[in-house]
């Protein structure tokens, strides 16, 4: 697995994790709340958030024969999405 997090600098990060983890909800594994959610998507990756009242962080492991950059583009992008208001947001992704 790659893994990769970062922490997303944000007033409204349980707005977005939960808007998020509900959208993907009809067509992936969710589970969440309004602090934490985790994702699994089809093909392997998962998506960890935790929200708190400044930041978003984000952790996603991809397996080793994923796309981690295409995968980082579609969390990015989807939240994004959500927070149009302030987007573009700050994705500092660093590996674990």
């Amino acid at each position: 697995m790659s893994v990769v997090v970062a922490r997303v600098p944000t007033h409204s990060a349980s707005r977005y994790l939960q808007q998020l983890a509900k959208h993907w909800s009809h067509k992936m594994e969710v589970s969440f709340s309004e602090q934490e959610a985790r994702i699994a998507f089809p093909n392997g990756a998962t998506l960890d958030l935790h929200a708190d009242s400044e930041t978003l962080d984000v952790r996603l492991a991809v397996p080793e024969e994923g796309d981690v950059a295409r995968m980082k583009e579609v969390v990015a992008s989807h939240l994004d999405r959500f927070a149009f208001r302030e987007a573009p947001l700050t994705f500092d992704w660093q590996g674990v």
